[in-house]
């Protein structure tokens, strides 16, 4: 399970996402149709980027990784104003 903890001044909130939801969204990153619409979105703003096509197959070994190596912090932040975020595995 990824575990988000963002702590904002004096409140600290524990967002848990299971893999479950995670290989949902790979799902939906992977659609040709939600890629369309993403970049329908953006070409909306006049900017030049485009949102790359990603196959699932691609993410799938990704995913799997991520299981493997449970209590590993990806990203652990600390601002100036007092505001820390921690992604952990």
């Amino acid at each position: 399970m990824l575990t988000v903890k963002v702590k904002v001044k004096d409140k600290r909130f524990s967002i848990p996402v299971p893999y479950a939801v995670l290989n949902m969204v790979s799902l939906m990153m992977t659609s040709k149709r939600v890629n369309h619409m993403i970049n329908k979105a953006i070409e909306k703003d006049s900017s030049k980027f485009r949102f790359p096509a990603i196959e699932r197959k691609d993410l799938k070994p990704l995913l799997q990784g991520l299981s493997m190596h449970k209590g590993l912090v990806l990203v652990e932040t600390k601002l100036k104003d007092g505001t820390e975020i921690k992604v952990k595995l």
